[in-house]
């Protein structure tokens, strides 16, 4: 089997080939590496919380947290690292760290010890440094010691190559829980062995499902870790708010212009894109930029069509932090600066659903009342319209659902370190579960006439509008954090209006 020890870099077939005088040169004249330690990251003492607490739930048992590693755009370029969530929020390490890192929680008597194994930098006398094209220092930049990055996140670190031998040590005597062994190949063929040694080489289906079972169990424990956010998180989740409305703001600036270009969605894209890479690591998930019969589709994010006067844009962007925390808002906007009789007719029935949902998240409340709250004002708005084909409570009831035909999606979903954080985590403390103080989640209704809807009376088609908003759950109700973005449809007017006035 190849051990993590073994790999090595590849030269591709456009490279040169390394003249033996080439190799003897290259390794000489290089000014010593900064002896200075880096300061420890802000988010190291929150992580150290959280591995305490994942710790409890797991006492006696080893636990192993890959990162990941790189993936293949296009033959030999890879996109840019992003670590698995867990493997941040349990390190504090977010943007760009570490490819093929393994965080171990080692059982003690006490609890368990934290080892975080990961590739250091290799010599300037090796053949990594210049022909490594995805860890070398020449290709990359410099990586950091295992020194560097011990006093960065403050965790003991040791060399990836060591990773094997522990974690065959005792491995007939500790049971071993692994998140998503199968994301890194690597870890995925070290964990067979061991599992293999431990059960034996017979293809037992009753084994292989308790193992399958205790990883799942331990995934979805990561996941329910993130329900409830830490000051750290919720400071993070702040300031991802304030930077993606400073976006929005952006681009209502950039209206006429993205008008005036042939596909104006991608100069909207562009724009967030740009300010994400100023203040962040990137945007928290691909922009949905959609202006005009586009605005109908809800994960439009090809994002290569025109922005025209008259019609409506549907920005839904989040800028990610490079804690990795990320924003979620969207907002409907008109492209000429004032909505037409029918868009306002919409726009303002979708504000009385987002409104009616905010208010009913607080503590206390069934994380589904939310939804249930908002669709209700949705559902009366399509009846008004003549739209629904049964009253409003068939419509709602659980045979019927008619209303879902112009709203398909969820009101609400957590938000964090995840743009849909907390994925994995059960029904009952997700769907079903009372929303606690702390808790961070979407509110976002929102209509939708498609184009070819013929159920829809003409000046509707092609109108769609969501308006999204990112709710801290408090003691006592909910802070809106993006709040500072206008949301009634004066208000939205009044906004592009005076951003038109000072450009």
């Amino acid at each position: 089997m190849a051990r993590v020890s073994d790999r090595q870099p590849q030269l591709p077939n456009r490279q040169i080939p390394f003249s033996d005088a080439f190799k003897q040169f290259i390794v000489k004249g290089w000014a010593a590496h900064p002896k200075e330690l880096p300061d420890q990251l802000a988010a190291a003492g929150p992580a150290r919380q959280r591995r305490e607490r994942i710790s409890a739930q797991f006492p006696g048992e080893r636990l192993v947290v890959p990162a990941g590693g790189l993936k293949v755009r296009s033959n030999d370029t890879d996109y840019r690292f992003r670590p698995h969530s867990a493997f941040a929020h349990l390190t504090g390490l977010g943007a760009d760290r570490e490819p093929d890192a393994v965080l171990v929680l080692e059982p003690t008597d006490a609890g368990h010890d934290a080892t975080l194994y990961f590739k250091p930098r290799a010599p300037r006398d090796s053949e990594e440094f210049y022909a490594d094209s995805r860890f070398g220092e020449l290709w990359v930049g410099r990586r950091p010691s295992l020194e560097e990055l011990s006093a960065l996140c403050g965790i003991p670190c040791a060399s990836l190559s060591e990773l094997p031998a522990h974690l065959h040590k005792d491995s007939e005597t500790i049971l071993l829980r692994v998140l998503s062994p199968d994301s890194d190949p690597e870890i995925h063929k070290i964990i067979e062995e061991i599992r293999g040694s431990q059960h034996g080489a017979e293809d037992d289906q009753g084994v292989v499902a308790t193992i399958e079972e205790s990883d799942r169990e331990f995934a979805v424990a990561l996941s329910e870790l993130r329900l409830v956010k830490d000051a750290f998180e919720i400071a993070q989740m702040r300031q991802a708010c304030q930077q993606t409305a400073m976006a929005f703001e952006a681009v209502v600036a950039a209206l006429p212009e993205a008008v005036r270009r042939g596909r104006g969605e991608r100069w909207i894209e562009g724009i967030v894109g740009l300010h994400a890479r100023h203040v962040g690591n990137a945007v928290g998930y691909d922009t949905i930029a959609a202006a005009g019969d586009h605005t109908c589709t809800l994960h439009w994010i090809r994002n290569d069509g025109e922005l025209r006067e008259g019609e409506l844009l549907l920005l839904d962007a989040g800028i990610e932090l490079d804690s990795l925390y990320t924003a979620d808002i969207t907002r409907t906007v008109p492209i000429s600066g004032t909505f037409s009789d029918e868009q306002r007719m919409v726009y303002d029935a979708v504000y009385e659903a987002q409104q009616a949902g905010i208010a009913a998240a607080r503590p206390g409340v069934r994380f589904s009342e939310v939804h249930k709250a908002a669709i209700e004002v949705i559902a009366r708005h399509l009846d008004a319209w003549g739209l629904l084909p049964v009253s409003v409570e068939e419509s709602l009831g659980e045979q019927g659902g008619q209303h879902r035909r112009w709203m398909v999606h969820g009101t609400s979903h957590h938000l964090g370190i995840d743009v849909h954080d907390c994925a994995q985590a059960r029904l009952e403390n997700y769907r079903e579960a009372i929303l606690q103080p702390g808790m961070i989640i979407t509110v976002e209704p929102g209509l939708y006439f498609k184009p070819d809807d013929e159920l829809v009376p003409e000046p509707l088609r092609g109108i769609g509008v969501r308006i999204e908003d990112d709710i801290l759950i408090t003691s006592d109700g909910n802070e809106n954090l993006s709040g500072m973005l206008p949301q009634s449809s004066t208000e939205v007017e009044a906004w592009i209006s005076r951003i038109s006035e000072r450009a």
